[in-house]
């Protein structure tokens, strides 16, 4: 079965905040922010996961609603790590899009399944 662009982008997006994770700890000795940005992010792909396979449309609604909230929590995360110095501009405008992005779709299947099930 052919994964969704969702799918696809939030399982890519984990694989990127894994490799953050490593440069951050293993490089520049940060442990606090990194690990909640790693529980954070990945999050995002397992949660989509966790919905494409739900029980129903309110399962699903549910879990992309959580997947939001981590989403939102990434991109929270990602903005400190830069504004404390922990990663570089260039660093930060690599990534950053990457999780408006997700932000913009999953804020988007939200919407379209709410009025799908009219919720």
């Amino acid at each position: 079965m052919k994964r969704s662009v969702i799918q696809e982008k939030s399982y890519a997006f984990a694989i990127r905040i894994v490799k953050l994770y490593k440069l951050l700890t293993t490089d520049r000795k940060e442990f606090v922010l990194s690990k909640q940005c790693l529980r954070s992010g990945t999050a995002i792909g397992a949660l989509v996961a966790e919905g494409v396979y739900g029980q129903s449309n309110a399962d699903f609604l549910s879990k992309m609603n959580i997947a939001l909230k981590e989403a939102n929590e990434t991109l929270y995360w990602v903005e400190l790590l830069k504004d404390t110095g922990y990663i570089s501009d260039v660093e930060f405008d690599s990534i950053h899009p990457d999780i408006t992005e997700l932000v913009k779709l999953l804020s988007s299947i939200v919407k379209t399944t709410r009025t799908k099930i009219g919720k």
